[in-house]
């Protein structure tokens, strides 16, 4: 079985029906998109994305693996 990296998973149906509902009730959480119970993508908020291509960018001038 794949793994989901988030604490919230919505299915795909229930987010097409309301998909502001789901960033509700995320509140602020990242959120997993499943089609047939597999992340089919990620739902972040624009500051936690930021914060991830941040991070990203450390590490690659760091050099880091």
């Amino acid at each position: 079985m794949e793994a989901i990296h988030a604490d919230l998973a919505v299915s795909m149906s229930e987010f097409k029906k309301n998909p502001a509902a789901v960033l509700r009730a995320a509140k602020r959480r990242p959120v997993a998109v499943l089609n047939h119970n597999r992340a089919a993508f990620y739902m972040l908020e624009p500051q936690l994305f930021e914060a991830l291509l941040d991070r990203i960018e450390s590490i690659e001038l760091a050099g880091e693996p």
